[in-house]
């Protein structure tokens, strides 16, 4: 055996990223739901960062939400 396995480690790291992916889908159909809910197109976080950038708006932070 090459290295001894951390399985609780690997179980965790697992856990995390399937969590991350949760959050991530749910921040995108929550983003889906305003766009529509205000009668515009769905836009994507980046898009929207970056016309906020060009029109010299700055984008507002969450809360407990890194990036």
């Amino acid at each position: 055996m090459a290295f001894k396995p951390n399985y609780n480690f690997q179980r965790a790291e697992r856990d995390r990223a399937k969590k991350a992916a949760k959050e991530a889908k749910l921040e995108e159909r929550r983003q889906r739901r305003a766009a529509e809910a205000g009668g515009g197109d769905a836009e994507t976080g980046a898009e929207a960062a970056a016309e906020a950038a060009a029109s010299g708006q700055e984008q507002p932070q969450k809360e407990g939400v890194r990036e």
